[in-house]
């Protein structure tokens, strides 16, 4: 039985954390002060890693489900392991309630039901650019299974969506608008005002992810709003363990 929390991300080739969805259990610990470790997982191998846990495929039709084996995943101190964030989220919160998350505000699913509108209409702009922060073997694989995803290279999906950048980020615009407004019912810097939630992590993971990799796709996103930096520079706080 573990003497700590494990989480299980994806390593950067500076050994941190890069992508969006670890980061939102990653956030959780933080904030929550949750004594945890983190066990590097690359891509080659995260199926085999989520089995020898004792875990089968994520549910199809969980939100936001995309493929059946996937990180983050958990182990918790009683040894019990559990996958994809949106549970894992709800799971800490039974076991440390304090602070709380408020998963059950509306806002926490409105937020989460927007990321994926926000980002699809212009993530192969910068999606691309994932490579050049991974682990040799990570990057081997990257590259082969979106390709075979796309049925042709990445980078010429890439040219595609570079040639259609207007048209992405007019759409990506309109939705980000329905973030802002939500964000500016309260009197922030959070969804919930002067109160933290689970929707402020879920944000702002993929703000950090989109900085990531393309500085100039992360300035235009939060230059529809200025509530949207604000958001960002009062969550910093919780980025600060990324390995």
């Amino acid at each position: 039985m573990p003497s700590q929390t494990i989480l299980y991300d994806l390593p950067s080739r500076e050994g941190t954390a890069w992508s969006l969805n670890p980061w939102k259990t990653r956030l959780v610990l933080n904030y929550k002060g949750i004594d945890y470790k983190t066990e590097w997982v690359e891509f080659p191998d995260v199926e085999s890693k989520i089995k020898s846990l004792g875990l089968g495929p994520n549910p199809k039709d969980a939100p936001g489900y995309w493929t059946d084996y996937s990180i983050p995943a958990i182990t918790y101190e009683d040894g019990t392991s559990q996958m994809d964030s949106w549970p894992i989220a709800h799971e800490l919160e039974k076991r440390y309630p304090g602070p709380s998350l408020h998963l059950d505000d509306p806002i926490t699913v409105k937020i989460r039901d927007l990321i994926s509108p926000i980002l699809n209409s212009v993530i192969m702009q910068f999606l691309p650019y994932v490579p050049d922060h991974l682990p040799e073997r990570s990057r081997e694989w990257f590259y082969e299974s979106r390709n075979a995803a796309f049925g042709k290279p990445i980078q010429e999906v890439h040219k595609e969506a570079l040639a259609n950048a207007d048209e992405g980020w007019k759409q990506c615009y309109e939705v980000l608008k329905e973030a802002a407004d939500l964000l500016k019912k309260q009197d922030g810097p959070f969804f919930l005002g002067q109160t933290v939630s689970y929707a402020d992590f879920i944000f702002t993971s993929m703000l950090y992810f989109v900085k990531l990799l393309d500085e100039s796709a992360f300035d235009k996103m939060v230059s529809q709003d200025p509530a949207f930096s604000k958001l960002y520079e009062a969550t910093s706080q919780w980025f600060t363990k990324a390995d």
